[in-house]
């Protein structure tokens, strides 16, 4: 029998950031064989947020977790780890999280980056929940922090449509035992490895020389099976995760699913027979932000105050690896800043 929790994870602050530039479906009509109603129609997204020159996972990192600070209370001295979950980091190490450290000053924080694709941030969120629940720390921030653009093949109309730029933060700190972070489910099916990937870059595949003709370097899927995978996959974990709180799809306050696609979304919602008003979408301003989309939607759910004292939240995503998770929150009933 397993000895009942002392405190929590609970979610003192959230922040986010994204670049400057934005890329329609009208732009992308000018670069390759597509329209807005076809893009719509498949995926959901209008637009998507694209890096300029100077914009990167660390910077766009930094700025949502300075933020995150400011909306917790917490100043940056005071943190004790920074978990930054991306596959587009900077370099190929050290850590971005590294970078984001220095970066905001948190000069007692330990760091260290996690790489699970798209399901990244909920990975995330179960370490640093594991993490504070033990007394091992106190403040974590969270990080998801992707600038997938940087990794597209602008003439492959099946990704060059879906993916945008972005970083989300949320700062985690201890709480009441029957608060916060109430459980994780997490997952991965190596089997399907090859079918979303970036095959250069890594030791096996440097990027040396002029790109070759299937240009490996770029992000390469296999849309229908990875559709497939996440159809099935998104609903399953969100119901695994909420049984083992030991809830029910009927105790969900709201939904922030990873924004991967609106079809995607809506089966899993519909898979848990949630109602549009219980289910967050961001999907159709920033596309597909890989590790940062679901705290992006957490962050904009907070201030747009879709998110009240005691809410359950469900967070799910899917992507590369295979890998899948999801977190069961219940929203701090009182401030903790």
């Amino acid at each position: 029998m397993s000895q009942p929790k002392l405190q929590s994870a609970i979610v003192l602050g959230t922040g986010m950031s994204v670049p400057e530039r934005i890329l329609s479906n009208a732009d992308l009509e000018k670069l390759v064989d597509t329209n807005d109603e076809w893009i719509v129609s498949r995926t959901g997204i209008s637009e998507r947020r694209m890096c300029g020159p100077d914009d990167y996972s660390s910077t766009l990192g930094i700025a949502a977790a300075k933020q995150a600070l400011e909306n917790s209370g917490i100043t940056a001295d005071q943190v004790d780890l920074i978990i930054c979950s991306t596959t587009t980091p900077d370099y190929p190490w050290p850590s971005t999280a590294c970078q984001i450290q220095h970066g905001i000053g948190a000069t007692h924080a330990a760091a260290f980056d996690l790489s699970a694709a798209c399901s990244g941030y909920t990975y995330s969120v179960a370490v640093a929940a594991g993490l504070i629940e033990g007394g091992a720390m106190k403040y974590i921030l969270v990080i998801g922090a992707d600038t997938l653009t940087k990794q597209i093949n602008w003439e492959d109309r099946g990704t060059c449509i879906l993916f945008g730029d972005g970083a989300g933060a949320t700062l985690f700190g201890p709480g009441k035992p029957d608060e916060g972070v109430l459980s994780s489910h997490l997952g991965s099916e190596g089997a399907g490895f090859y079918q979303i990937w970036v095959g250069a870059g890594g030791l096996r595949e440097p990027v040396v020389g002029p790109p070759p003709k299937d240009r490996p370097w770029y992000i390469q899927m296999a849309g229908a099976e990875v559709y497939k995978f996440a159809v099935k996959i998104m609903g399953e974990a969100a119901l695994t995760a909420l049984e083992k709180a030991e809830m029910s799809a009927a105790d969900v306050s709201l939904f922030i699913p990873h924004q991967a696609n609106i079809r995607i979304i809506n089966a899993a919602a519909e898979r848990m027979h949630l109602p549009d008003d219980k289910v967050f979408v961001n999907v159709q301003k920033y596309g597909n932000t890989s590790g940062a989309s679901i705290p992006m939607a957490l962050h904009e759910a907070v201030i747009s105050g879709r998110v009240i004292a005691g809410d359950v939240l469900v967070f799910v995503g899917f992507g590369a690896g295979l890998t899948w998770g999801a977190n069961v929150i219940r929203w701090r009933t009182e401030s903790h800043a």
